[in-house]
């Protein structure tokens, strides 16, 4: 290699007109060296690449996770109509009957209390009643006792004034 040689490298040949293109020395696409290359392309894909199976994988947990959400959604919202229809059909008629029966004994129970309010008015309104009946026959009795008084005083005492006159002028 002396000189004004240009190497080649090995498995190249020189092409013509001394450029420095080099050409396949595994020959074409069907020989056995070119399927090497190409089984060894696919296994190093296969064992360091692994987008095709993790896009795979997360395409199979998003399918399931939206599936298994919308049943679980589905299975909710079964759980509250059933819920709801048992309110309807059970605990709301069962919830009025003892309401209407609880609210007829508060009637009742409201019922007596006024009535036991009325009779203790009336009483006391008799009582009252009497009362004043015992004061106005004690004062018609005092009245009676003191014009008597007066009429044996008068009699006794005929010079004296009234007893309800004053002397206004000093």
């Amino acid at each position: 290699m002396s000189g004004g040689e240009t190497e080649t490298p090995v498995g190249c040949e020189a092409t013509p007109g001394g450029g420095d293109k080099k050409k396949d020395s595994l020959g074409t696409a069907g020989s056995p060296a070119h399927l090497i290359i190409k089984d060894l392309g696919e296994i190093h894909s296969r064992l360091l690449d692994h987008r095709p199976v993790i896009q795979g994988e997360t395409r199979y947990f998003v399918k399931e996770f939206e599936e298994k959400r919308g049943l679980r959604e589905m299975r909710v919202l079964e759980n509250l109509r059933n819920m709801i229809h048992e309110t309807n059909e059970h605990t709301l008629p069962k919830c009025r009957e003892i309401m209407q029966d609880n609210l007829n004994q508060v009637l009742q129970r409201l019922r007596a209390a006024s009535d036991s309010v009325c009779r203790l008015q009336q009483r006391e309104q008799e009582r009252k009643k009497m009362k004043s009946q015992f004061l106005l026959s004690g004062a018609e009795e005092i009245l009676e006792f003191v014009e008597n008084k007066k009429q044996t005083t008068e009699e006794k005492h005929p010079s004296l004034p009234p007893p309800c006159v004053l002397n206004t002028h000093l």
